[in-house]
């Protein structure tokens, strides 16, 4: 019930603030969960309403809030996942932290009221294609909230000079709109640097690690990077947590690939696979399990086999496979 507390809240502070399109995106999550615990017919009515209802709008009401304006929109890129936290592929202890800090969020007025600040300053770290941005996506979803990215290498070689400015603007956003604010690439900014350029890299550094400890507890904060080992270390005590994330173990490769395959999976044994997927991210066997799946489609049929998903598999790690 909590969750769809947090959608009709969600729905309530869009509708009031005129911003049609996201409240539009939170009906369509409250569609898209009915639809996966079997409610079939009570999605469909929600989606034919949300597409009538767009239809029979004006086009200057839907679209007036949908990116955000002035400086934050040449900052940030809002979407509205729809990514549940089942649909994330992670060790017990991962999901068990990120379940606490959804529950921390949709308990965050007891907790504000009472003194303490839900945990909302995150740093994932972990190599490519791991699970990191999909998480912040979770996080949205869940919450029933828009996401915000914010191109931390193409706000720093755009606005050198100016960045500190131009961050201030998004914890601005962070305080009035809440929202997951993602700092993707985080190591371009969170970089232990030294050399020419250490004096303006610290005071952006400084100048985020300000803004961080200031942030607002109504929004999340997420900063996710490949390289902790280059993260200046005074970063780590300004977040409330750090999520670490690793490539897949043979367990969890063959859930990513059986769950990406869906239906086309049925009777595919994935065991014994660990020589096919060692060293692959989960965004690897992602593509993997896709350029299976269309290959046997298009032969016209529609169990995908054990050799389709080993061929794939070597494609991939070959680097042959897009």
């Amino acid at each position: 019930m909590a969750g769809h507390g947090e959608h009709i809240t969600a729905m309530v502070r869009s509708h009031a603030a005129g911003d049609d399109a996201a409240f539009y995106s939170v009906a369509l999550q409250v569609a898209a969960r009915e639809a996966r615990v079997g409610h079939h017919l009570l999605a469909d009515d929600i989606k034919k309403t949300v597409d009538a209802s767009r239809k029979s709008t004006p086009r200057s009401n839907v679209t007036r809030l949908t990116q955000p304006r002035g400086d934050l929109a040449e900052l940030v890129e809002i979407s509205h996942p729809e990514v549940a936290l089942r649909e994330l592929v992670a060790p017990t202890d991962l999901i068990s932290q990120i379940r606490q800090i959804i529950a921390e969020q949709r308990q965050r007025r007891t907790l504000l009221d009472h003194g303490f600040a839900p945990t909302h300053r995150l740093l994932l770290e972990g190599p490519p294609g791991t699970g990191k941005t999909m998480t912040a996506s979770v996080l949205a979803t869940e919450l029933a909230l828009p996401m915000f990215t914010v191109r931390l290498d193409g706000l720093l070689s755009k606005y050198m000079g100016e960045t500190a400015g131009k961050l201030r603007t998004v914890f601005d956003a962070v305080a009035e709109r809440r929202g997951v604010y993602l700092f993707d690439e985080f190591d371009a900014l969170g970089a232990d640097r030294a050399g020419n350029d250490v004096g303006e890299a610290r005071r952006i550094l400084n100048s985020f690690l300000v803004f961080l400890e200031q942030a607002s507890p109504e929004s999340i904060v997420v900063a996710a990077t490949n390289h902790r080992s280059i993260l200046d270390r005074a970063l780590f005590r300004r977040f409330d947590a750090v999520l670490t994330y690793q490539l897949p173990d043979p367990r969890q490769a063959a859930s990513v690939i059986r769950t990406r395959l869906g239906s086309l999976a049925i009777g595919l044994s994935l065991a014994k696979l660990n020589e096919h997927t060692h060293g692959l991210s989960h965004a690897d066997l992602v593509k993997a399990a896709e350029h299976a799946a269309k290959a046997t489609l298009m032969r016209g049929e529609t169990t995908v086999t054990r050799a389709d998903i080993v061929d794939a598999l070597t494609a991939r790690r070959q680097g042959s496979v897009g």
